[in-house]
């Protein structure tokens, strides 16, 4: 990364493009990526991406996105995010095909709060999935035995689901896939996934039982990088802890990927936050259980991210509208008050010399007449 100029942060290629976009969408500040895909035969953005910064566009107000005529340059000014209810069309590349809706609800939060898990627990059960669509149903059966014939044993509290469809509601293309969860005595989960090959691509089709073995292997793999979270969502969790209030967050992890690497850089670049990564020393009930691979305690104190949605500000505006009339009467009322009891004073001592000097002419006169009588 180039230093900034101009408060606008200049990357070059489109690795971690979603990244860079939404830190920036979050911390306010400009970017600028150079160089996308500029050495390859088709360069510039893909149509997925500019998927991806339409979306940004309808959920902000005031963005700014200038792209060159090649599209290997991308400027993004982001605006201010708002709440509300919208639809988006998806691309239809990088594997979805099937068609089919995605809803996604999230809950309006004003603040974040600290995190403190550095204990993972014990691995208490797994829970799995296993779809199949416009396949035979003892598909979905041969993933489950195969996914279940590696897990049991390990433990055996496993129950796998199968949920096949068929006819208009199946979707267009056929396929099968199976997802695995694993559920700690802390409630930690580790995920893992594996799915067919689509039908039109140039692999081979797909083995029921290497999908269950694949899918089983993965989860293990995570079982073993251990933590508080599986490797998908490091990144996600990493972001989470940098936007929490101005307090200290801890969060036990395994090796780090790649993806949360960089992204720990882009957070440095965007917010100004350094991580504190120390390797995790375990203890002596750790040690006799094996508990998986090394671990890595990362802990940071966040920004203090306030959400200052558009309904808070004109809620706050139509509240300061109707108080600012009710001030303005009562300062009127007190200023009359306070400059009538200024005239009251005012008059008060010019009626009393008025009193005593006719008293005084009165008390002068009487002693004329005594004077002049004797």
């Amino acid at each position: 990364m180039k230093p900034p100029l101009n408060h606008v942060l200049e990357y070059e290629g489109s690795n971690y493009f979603r990244q860079r976009l939404i830190l920036s969408t979050l911390s306010g500040k400009s970017v600028r990526i150079k160089n996308i895909r500029s050495m390859e035969d088709d360069p510039g953005l893909k149509e997925f991406e500019v998927n991806l910064i339409r979306l940004l566009d309808k959920i902000t107000n005031g963005t700014l996105i200038q792209v060159s005529e090649t599209g290997t340059t991308l400027y993004y000014q982001p605006g201010l995010l708002f709440g509300g209810t919208l639809e988006h069309e998806c691309c239809k590349l990088r594997g979805i095909e099937g068609g089919g809706e995605v809803r996604f609800r999230c809950p309006l939060r004003r603040t974040l709060k600290p995190v403190h898990l550095i204990n993972s627990g014990k691995i208490n059960r797994v829970r799995g999935t296993v779809y199949a669509v416009r396949v035979s149903p003892a598909i979905a059966n041969r993933v489950v035995d195969s996914a279940k014939g590696i897990l049991l044993q390990f433990l055996p509290d496993i129950y796998i689901y199968t949920d096949h469809n068929k006819g208009a509601k199946s979707g267009k293309s056929p396929g099968f896939g199976v997802c695995l969860v694993a559920q700690t005595t802390n409630g930690m989960y580790y995920t893992a996934e594996a799915v067919s090959n689509a039908s039109g691509s140039t692999e081979a089709p797909s083995v029921p039982e290497e999908i269950g073995k694949l899918a089983a292997f993965r989860l293990l793999e995570e079982i073993y990088r251990g933590g508080c979270v599986d490797s998908t969502y490091q990144s996600l969790a990493t972001v989470l802890m940098a936007l929490a209030p101005k307090d200290v967050s801890k969060y036990l992890m395994g090796p780090l990927s790649p993806y949360t690497i960089q992204c720990l850089r882009h957070i440095k670049d965007f917010f100004g936050l350094t991580f504190k990564l120390e390797t995790h020393t375990k203890t002596e009930d750790e040690e006799e259980l094996n508990f998986g691979g090394p671990k890595v305690l990362t802990s940071c104190i966040g920004v203090g991210y306030v959400n200052y949605s558009k309904k808070t500000i004109l809620k706050y505006v139509s509240s300061i509208s109707v108080i600012i009339p009710e001030i303005y009467v009562a300062i009127v009322k007190a200023l009359y008050v306070y400059v009538k009891a200024a005239t009251d004073r005012a008059k008060q001592p010019h009626t009393i010399s008025r009193r005593r000097t006719s008293r005084t002419k009165n008390i002068t006169q009487v002693a004329l007449t005594r004077t002049l009588t004797q």
